[in-house]
Formats: structure tokens, sequence, C-alpha cells
């Protein structure tokens, strides 16, 4: 897999800000009112947080700031590194302290490091099953809501790059853009008539003859949507490294490697962030 920033690429205020939007939500205005009812103050745990399958580390800092958020004299301690393989039985990390704390903290911890682990696992096995044919995986801005931050960086644990994070850094125009433009030649020209230099330009095209027309005006990225292989090898033939080919849907583990193997630079898939499983973690808890 290739190496992974030290940290959670965000700045701990937006960081701490996604994780209590979540907390809130859980704790709503009154607390946990079991663990209220039921916990003595000062009683001390040690919960460990534990993958019951095999998969992908993504989110153990997320998991862990969730607990310090909730309670600072909590002890953390981190025990894999995002990215890293998982065994099922594997502990990611320990918490010690107040028994409160972790109670009220579990479920919105479990919950952020399940999903970050599922994409991260459903990741990896897209880059292991295209392994040797330079193609790279990519994800979509096909997202939760507010969780779009965590989903990317999940992706990048399991071996994948990120497309554009939204609207507001990158250009692609899609099948309805073109219809909207009056053609792929008009959105095209509108695009680079209206953009900076240092822009790319990606436009969407699901027919060969369309991706004549585009490499005829230029573009730096064409997304071939929904191509067969054979229609996918055409479009390496045709293009001729004038243009970086990204190939998308019906991107499966099964369909994954017939389509690098067409030569494509890259391959999206939406199923990696919206679809994913939950990787299945649970929190085991002892008296200290």
């Amino acid at each position: 897999m290739p190496a992974l920033p030290p940290s959670f690429p965000l700045p701990p205020l937006l960081l701490r800000q996604l994780i209590e939007t979540a907390l809130a939500e859980d704790l709503g205005s009154a607390g946990d009112l079991t663990t209220l009812a039921t916990i003595p103050a000062g009683r001390h745990a040690i919960g460990t947080l534990n993958a019951r399958q095999d998969g992908v580390a993504a989110g153990i800092e997320v998991a862990a700031t969730t607990f310090e958020m909730l309670d600072p004299s909590l002890e953390v301690d981190v025990l894999v590194d995002e990215g890293d393989r998982l065994a099922a039985g594997t502990t990611l990390l320990s918490v010690h302290g107040e028994a409160s704390a972790l109670l009220s903290g579990e479920r919105t911890a479990l919950n952020l490091l399940g999903h970050m682990c599922g994409i991260a696992t459903a990741t990896g096995a897209l880059v292991d099953a295209v392994e040797g044919t330079g193609a790279k995986i990519a994800c979509t801005r096909k997202t939760l809501p507010g969780l779009r931050a965590f989903q990317k960086f999940a992706v990048r644990c399991g071996g994948g790059i990120n497309h554009r994070f939204g609207l507001h850094d990158a250009v692609m125009i899609k099948d309805n853009h073109i219809i909207a433009a009056g053609g792929i030649t008009p959105a095209l020209r509108a695009a680079k008539a209206h953009l900076g230099h240092t822009v790319k330009i990606e436009i969407e095209v699901d027919t060969l003859d369309q991706l004549e027309e585009v490499l005829a005006e230029g573009a730096d990225i064409v997304l071939l949507d929904n191509m067969s292989p054979d229609q996918l090898r055409a479009a390496v033939a045709k293009t001729e490294g004038r243009a970086t080919l990204e190939a998308s849907g019906n991107v499966t583990v099964k369909t994954v490697r017939a389509i690098a193997e067409t030569g494509v630079e890259v391959i999206s898939s939406g199923w990696i962030t919206h679809s994913a499983p939950n990787l299945d973690i649970g929190m085991e808890l002892e008296l200290a």
C-alpha cells in the first residue's frame, strides 16, 4: 500500500467538530441516561476495541479522539496504525479511565471506526485485485453528508486515491452538463474560456464517438462511463496518451481486474464509500 500521512489529515478543530456533532446526536440534551442511572462516579474500567473480522484499519485517530473529547483524563493506547491489515481478534486501541465515559462514547466511536474500517477494507480488496496493472482505485462524491472527509481518508487507508472532494476543487463535466451546455464541444470550450490554466478539466463520455469529439477538442481527463473491457481497450488505443483515462461503472472485485488490464489509469467506484459493509468491531469492558 502507498505511504500514509502520519496522522488524520484534518485540522484538529475540524476533526473535533465532526465528532462533536456525532456525540451530540447520541447524548442529546440529557446525556447518557442509562449510564447516569447505573454507574457510580469514580468507577474505572478498561475498554478494548477489537476487530471481529479481518480487514483494514481506518479511523483509529477518530475513535481515540471521540473518547478523549468525552473525558480528557482517559488514557488511550493506540495499538495499530491507519492502513494496517487486521486479523480477526486484533485489538485496535484500549481506553482506561472512568467507566461512564467509556460507555457513553462506545457507540459513537464504534460507529465511526467500523464504518471507516469497512471502507478501507472494501478499497483494499479492489487495490489487491488490480495489483501489477498500474491502475489506481479512486473514490467519488457518493458519500454521506458530513462524513466525506472521514470516508475519503478511509479510502486512502485502503490504498486508494481521492477523486475531487467537492464541486469546488475540480471541474468534471458530466452527461447532464453536456446536455445543458448544448453538447461536448460547447461544454469544453466554455470551460476552457472560464477557467485558469492551473485547473484541469475532466469530462464524461459513454461512447467511443463521444471520445473522438473530446480528443478533437482536448481535455485533461476523460471518464469512460459503463464501457465494456473491449470498449475500454479501444478507448485507450484511440487516446494514445493524450488524456488520462478513468473508467467507472460495474466495478466489483470480480470485474475490476479485467477493467484494469485494458490500460486505463484510474478506476473510480462509488460503492466503496456509499455501500461498503461495516467492519464488525466491538468493545470489551473490564473493571480496572
